[in-house]
C-alpha cells in the first residue's frame, strides 16, 4: 500500500492595500495632497490602478489561491467590472472617522498571517501596498519560510518596506510598455 501524498503545488496569496496605490496614482496625477482632501477622497474615485498588470505578475508566480482586497468600497464602484473578472474577494472597511488610518493594514497583516497557519499550501505572499507597516508581517513571512514579493508605486513606497521584501516591483515598471 502506498501511503505517500501528491506533493501540493505551492500557490499565491495576493492581498491588496488598494486604496494606498489608488491614493498614490491619484496624487501623481492631481497633484501631492490632492487625494486626502474631503473633495478628493470622499467622493467616486475614476479608476486609475491596472488591476490586470499586478493579476498578471502574480499568476506568474504560481496559481491564486487568495485574491483579496481592502478598501472602504464604497468610493471604488467603477472599479467593479476589473475585480469581478480577476475574482477579487473585496473586505468593507469603514473608517470610524475622517482621518481614520491603518485600518487596511492591520486588517491585511492580521488575515496573512493567519492564512500562513491555516493553508500550507501558500508559498508566495504578495503584498500591494507601499507602506513600512507591513515591515513586520515581512519578518513573519520570511520567518515562517515562505516567499514575499511587495508591488507599490514608485515615490510613495518606503524604501526600508521595499527592501524587507524577497523581491519588490514597482507599478510603474509593470504596466510599462515593453
Amino acid at each position: 500500500m502506498n501511503t505517500s501524498h501528491p506533493i501540493e503545488p505551492k500557490t499565491v496569496a495576493l492581498y491588496w492595500d488598494f486604496e494606498n496605490l489608488h491614493a498614490s496614482l491619484s496624487e501623481a496625477r492631481l497633484g501631492e495632497g490632492s487625494y486626502n482632501k474631503p473633495d478628493g477622497r470622499f467622493k467616486a474615485q475614476e479608476p486609475l490602478v491596472d488591476v490586470q498588470a499586478i493579476m498578471a505578475l502574480a499568476a506568474a508566480l504560481g496559481p491564486i489561491s487568495i485574491n483579496r482586497a481592502y478598501c472602504n468600497w464604497q468610493f471604488f464602484g467603477r472599479y467593479r467590472d476589473v475585480l469581478l473578472q480577476g475574482a477579487v474577494e473585496l473586505v468593507q472597511l469603514f473608517p470610524p472617522g475622517a482621518s481614520a488610518k491603518n485600518g487596511a493594514d492591520i486588517r491585511l497583516c492580521l488575515d496573512a498571517f493567519e492564512d500562513m497557519g491555516r493553508f500550507a499550501h501558500i508559498g508566495t505572499l504578495i503584498i500591494v501596498g507601499g507602506d513600512s507597516d507591513f515591515m513586520p508581517l515581512a519578518q513573519k513571512i520570511k520567518a515562517a519560510g515562505r516567499t514575499l514579493i511587495g508591488v507599490g508605486d514608485r515615490k510613495s513606497t518606503n524604501p526600508h518596506w521595499a527592501r524587507s521584501c524577497h523581491a519588490f516591483h514597482y507599478y510603474e515598471t509593470l504596466i510599462a510598455p515593453v
